[in-house]
């Protein structure tokens, strides 16, 4: 498998307190099993479907004070060139780029209104192994207050192309690779209480929504938005029961027009 081109989505890993608890609620609801947790990373544990890796779980750092949170993994050929681009277009960087053994090299950032997400350059470790199939990782977008910002920093760091919907009820872009959408970035309106976070949204691939959402809050998630069904898919959006938030998409269940896109970078 390749490494993936730069700017593409590559990998997930989620931060949890409870660690079990965690691999306890994602594997009954998207049926992962667990590689060994690898001690010599902190507890780094990588989540399989039918033994291809897909995410991965890890506790928090000792002394660090990290939220219960997902985190999207960016793809680049060159870690230091990218976090040298994400100083100079106003973003902030937490982890300066760090060797993970012969796996790859990593940086932990956010953007100029506090979205935080990681680089990856991989070494042996590729990214996803699996995309799309239920349980695996399927879209994300960047939650933001500030989407103006956003845009032009995911632009110039990663070179997206931007195209705004045209849609007078919500404030919606795409970013893109060539003709591919490889992200969206969602404007957090009023309807997003202040103490929301501006955050990367990620979503796995259900087979049904409604009944992945009964699940899950029957596992002590709460649901925030939806079950809706939208021209890509049915989702929803939940908060797993340490607070992370995540979405499940159905994306065979379709409905309604594709909106028109306006090109804007």
């Amino acid at each position: 498998m390749a490494a993936a081109s730069e700017g593409t989505p590559c990998w997930a890993d989620g931060t949890f307190a409870d660690l079990e608890g965690a691999k306890h609620f994602y594997g009954e609801l998207l049926g992962w099993t667990y590689g060994e947790s690898q001690s010599e990373y902190g507890g780094y544990t990588q989540a399989h479907l039918d033994g291809r890796a897909v995410a991965a779980l890890s506790p928090a750092m000792p002394g660090q004070d990290a939220p219960n949170a997902w985190c999207l993994y960016l793809a680049s050929p060159d870690a230091a060139a990218t976090t040298a681009k994400i100083h100079a277009c106003g973003g902030e960087v937490a982890v300066e780029p760090m060797r993970v053994g012969d796996f790859g090299t990593m940086v932990l950032a956010s953007d100029p209104g506090g979205t935080a997400f990681g680089v990856w350059e991989a070494g042996s470790h590729e990214g996803f192994q699996e995309r799309l199939a239920p349980g695996a990782y399927a879209w994300a977008e960047v939650y933001t207050r500030a989407p103006e910002r956003a845009d032009a920093f995911f632009a110039a760091v990663f070179g997206y192309g931007v195209k705004q919907l045209e849609d007078d009820a919500v404030d919606f872009a795409l970013y893109d690779l060539g003709a591919d959408p490889v992200l969206g970035r969602m404007r957090m309106g009023s309807e997003f209480p202040a103490q929301v976070p501006a955050h990367m949204n990620v979503y796995f691939s259900v087979a049904d929504c409604d009944a992945a959402v009964e699940k899950a809050t029957s596992l002590g998630a709460q649901l925030r938005f939806g079950p809706m069904t939208i021209p890509y898919g049915r989702f929803a959006s939940l908060t797993d029961p340490q607070g992370a938030a995540f979405s499940v998409i159905d994306g065979t269940t379709t409905g309604g027009e594709i909106p028109k896109v306006t090109e804007i970078a």
